[in-house]
């Protein structure tokens, strides 16, 4: 049946709904490239709470969904800005997310890093001894759950530093002291406006030389990097400075296809949010890529760019309304409900407009069950045909 979508001008659009799915498989395990998914967490809807009040999560929902990109060989990027880390989810919430999380990974035989900060600083200013001693903290309880680590970028961090000495400072601190390799995360503003100026410069050029005296100092400690600044050229430039060994995992929601591709000197692995809603599909690209089929993967990946585009517009940091919208739509959880109630974060056409690109491209195992819940939201908005 004919859907009537609503446009940013404010008319309506027929659509029809596809009625089958792409219905990807899981297969081997990558050889490839090394892949993690961001994963959102799943509110409670049945929780008595305010958008100030601390994250109420539906557990069960919560580790089904991790168990699904891992079914289909991805690993888990925990606890990240997907998660809603700083946005309805505090670090008594994130470090229980961790714990319970990296236990299903052991069960589940599934890969899992989980996101090591400083947002237990909720007291204003903070100086940089109470910041290392809150990454501290955090990756005592990451490492004693047996994930690896992904060193965030702290909005603590970016508030008290001076210059690039400081970052130096607390970076060199903690990469002396993590038992494992860990993930460095360079998060740019356009996903979180406080981390503006990060790495003790206004410049990206300046902020990248300092990131890399970081890895220099410390190449052993240093796994890779999660760079997310959704500049492609940057990315490459960056990649082919990293010391040997080191790992660059794109988080580029925009140029994903052609940074995992690579060119002839090198490529990204991939930790990217939008693997949340595409996990299958990325899975089955990822796994023709690994036969050498270059053009195969991007046939199968480039197509997605548009959707992933459309969730990561400006304000970018919204994208997780979407990514949680299409989890509902796809019958992976029950309800659109976020934690701080973030599912008002986007309007009705854009998502729409998510719903259409989403179909279009088969992501719903059921078409017929995201029409439904579609159809539901139309009405609910008051849209009739």
């Amino acid at each position: 049946m004919t859907l009537h979508l609503p446009g940013a001008n404010g008319t309506l659009r027929a659509y029809e709904p596809r009625t089958e799915p792409l219905a990807p498989t899981p297969g081997a395990p990558f050889t490839s490239r090394t892949v993690f998914s961001a994963a959102h967490v799943v509110a409670d809807p049945y929780a008595d709470t305010t958008p100030d009040s601390p994250a109420a999560v539906d557990w069960d929902a919560t580790l089904a969904f991790r168990r699904h990109l891992w079914a289909h060989g991805l690993g888990v990027a925990e606890a990240m800005d997907t998660a809603q880390r700083g946005m309805g989810l505090d670090w008594a919430g994130a470090a229980e997310l961790i714990r319970r999380s990296a236990a299903e990974a052991k069960a589940a035989g599934g890969r899992i890093a989980c996101g090591v900060g400083t947002d237990q600083l909720t007291d204003g200013p903070a100086t940089l001894a109470e910041v290392r001693a809150a990454y501290e903290e955090q990756l005592a309880v990451v490492e004693e759950s047996g994930a690896q680590a992904i060193l965030m970028a702290s909005r603590a961090l970016a508030a008290t530093a001076r210059g690039p000495e400081d970052y130096l400072e607390v970076y060199g601190h903690l990469l002396r002291q993590t038992t494992e390799p860990v993930i460095l995360h360079w998060l740019g503003p356009m996903f979180d406006p406080a981390l503006a100026g990060y790495w003790g410069a206004s410049g990206l050029d300046a902020a990248t030389d300092t990131f890399l005296d970081v890895i220099a100092a410390h190449p052993d400690k240093v796994d890779g990097i999660k760079v997310s600044l959704l500049d492609a050229r940057r990315e490459v430039d960056l990649r082919r400075r990293l010391p040997k060994g080191v790992r660059c995992y794109t988080g580029d929601d925009f140029h994903y296809p052609e940074l995992i591709a690579g060119d002839e000197q090198g490529f990204s692995h991939a930790l990217l949010g939008i693997f949340d809603p595409l996990g299958p599909l990325a899975a089955e690209a990822v796994r023709v890529l690994d036969t050498g089929d270059t053009d195969g993967f991007r046939a199968l990946l480039d197509p997605t760019v548009e959707l992933s585009r459309h969730l990561f517009q400006t304000p970018t940091r919204f994208y997780k309304t979407g990514v949680v919208f299409l989890a509902w739509l796809a019958g992976h959880q029950t309800h659109f409900t976020m934690v701080g109630g973030l599912q008002s974060a986007r309007s009705l056409p854009h998502l729409a407009r998510a719903y259409e690109l989403a179909d279009r491209l088969g992501l719903f195992p059921d078409p017929k069950l995201a029409e439904d819940r579609m159809r539901t939201l139309l009405h609910l908005y008051g849209v009739t045909p």
